[in-house]
């Protein structure tokens, strides 16, 4: 039977969904001002193999995966670059499409945009005012009242003492507490004119502006699978506050559960750090996947290597999802080596097209694996047993059951000749890069910084050249930031 790890609980149950034979799943998707990391990809591969197993164990699985269209960062994106929101998100979504596309996810049964469902929002907000935990403050924000809902912290496991030890509030504020978050934001006057909606046009009298970010998941979760949800999932930071704020909003407006399971997956870690925009130590999905691809590029489809796509599908598959997996470019040489072997097995032993046999051991140990908690290291296990049996026996059962295994997880189903045809960059050549990892690049790139303050230019330059020499390209962004990626 299968058993998940349950956020809210932090416990690992058996999985019973509200209505027999159906799973309501809900995942937190992208903001969509710029282009996906690996980070990015470890979710929404680890989602896809979640959704993939589900429909394998028998269950009608209606899927949503939500996408932010408006937010701060999209604004400031879109002013930065002369553009409309309307262009920058319409760019980013098709770059996220071809980033799931290359890396074999499968698309949700619903990918809903935030605006379009403002309505919903407004109508929980108004609800939550009704209630006695939303008001509107002196600025013109609708703020939410924390304090309000009993419940606050019982996912992220922050009491409010813990909250309000830590808190910190700008000079000025209109909220009541410290601790309170926006679900409507005013219009500022700065702001782009296609930034603002009317809540006259949906029936409510506050002023123009746009939802913040938390209320979006809660009206758009509701509207299209209803409360509770069997299973609601994201990334490792969005536990607090975002998912946090999300059960305050929902079970706060409508009483009951917002969600029977709560997942999320572990970070993907650069050296002590998670990989993430703000620190700048990122690589774009795009940046590992294609030819040629820099933070600057303006395509947002881009001709794949399939043989690196599946490598870092792999490279994110072979770890159980809840676990930190840590990002240096040995770990890929590692996993490029050790998918090129599985597909040798497939190369040296024609598989026969069977059926999967569950009765067979190595399957057996698979399902064993996959429902403890969605276990795809395990099930990875298994598939290199089956490829050692199909060597060893140059059977064509062992190497099917390989085949359609791997299937399951998205891997395995290239032409074997056609796999090794294609081009990678993740080989032995690469172990300059691999032996920097990101605590020495850092301090390079801090030395340099130095180097560049003391106009000691011909210094900088050497750095820069040692670091592109060892693998690693840097990009210097205004106010003197540097970021940098593994090429």
């Amino acid at each position: 039977m299968l058993q998940i790890y349950n956020s809210l609980t932090r416990s690992k149950t058996p999985f019973t969904p509200v209505e027999p034979g159906k799973v309501r799943m809900y995942l937190c998707g992208m903001t969509v001002y710029d282009f996906c990391h690996l980070g990015h990809a470890r979710m929404l591969v680890s989602f896809d193999v979640v959704q993939r197993w589900l429909r394998v164990s028998g269950y009608a699985v209606d899927y949503v995966r939500n996408i932010t269209d408006i937010d701060d960062k999209i604004i400031r994106r879109a002013v930065q670059s002369n553009r409309s929101i309307h262009e920058v998100t319409e760019f980013y979504i098709a770059a996220m499409n071809a980033d799931a596309q290359a890396l074999g996810v499968e698309k949700p049964t619903h990918e809903p945009r935030a605006t379009q469902y403002v309505g919903q929002m407004l109508g929980i907000i108004a609800t939550l005012q009704e209630n006695g935990l939303a008001y509107e403050a002196a600025d013109g924000d609708v703020n939410y009242s924390v304090r309000g809902f009993p419940g606050y912290g019982k996912l992220s496991g922050r009491s409010l003492d813990d909250l309000r030890a830590g808190e910190r509030v700008a000079v000025g504020s209109a909220k009541r507490d410290p601790l309170d978050f926006v679900l409507w934001k005013a219009a500022k006057p700065e702001e782009p004119a296609d930034t603002r909606w009317n809540p006259a046009d949906y029936g409510h009298a506050y002023g123009l502006g746009r939802p913040g970010w938390h209320i979006e998941c809660s009206a758009m979760s509701r509207a299209l699978l209803g409360q509770p949800l069997d299973i609601h999932g994201g990334g490792p930071d969005l536990k607090f506050p975002h998912h946090e704020n999300e059960i305050a909003q929902t079970e706060g407006a409508f009483g009951g559960i917002m969600a029977n399971t709560w997942m999320h997956c572990g970070p993907l870690m650069v050296g002590a750090d998670k990989m993430s925009k703000s620190l700048g130590n990122f690589l774009t999905i795009r940046q590992a996947l294609a030819e040629e691809a820099s933070l600057s590029d303006d395509r947002a489809a881009y001709e794949v290597r399939p043989r690196e796509a599946e490598m870092v599908r792999f490279f994110i598959v072979r770890n159980h999802y809840r676990s930190p997996q840590s990002f240096i470019p040995g770990n890929l040489i590692d996993a490029q080596s050790a998918l090129d072997s599985l597909y040798q097995t497939l190369r040296n032993v024609a598989p026969d097209w069977l059926n999967i046999d569950w009765n067979e051991p190595q399957a057996q140990a698979f399902k064993a694996a996959m429902d403890d908690d969605f276990n795809t290291s395990g099930a990875v296990a298994a598939l290199f047993e089956l490829a050692s049996e199909a060597n060893r026996t140059q059977s064509a059962r062992a190497a099917g059951q390989l085949k359609q295994l791997g299937g399951l997880l998205g891997l395995l189903q290239q032409d074997p000749q056609a796999y090794f045809q294609s081009a990678t960059r993740y080989r032995a050549g690469a172990a300059a890069a691999a032996a920097l990892d990101a605590d020495a690049v850092q301090a390079r790139i801090s030395a340099r910084a130095a180097a560049k303050q003391a106009r000691d230019f011909a210094l900088a330059d050497r750095i820069r050249d040692e670091l592109r020499a060892a693998g690693i390209e840097l990009d210097d962004k205004p106010g003197g930031l540097t970021q940098w990626r593994r090429a």
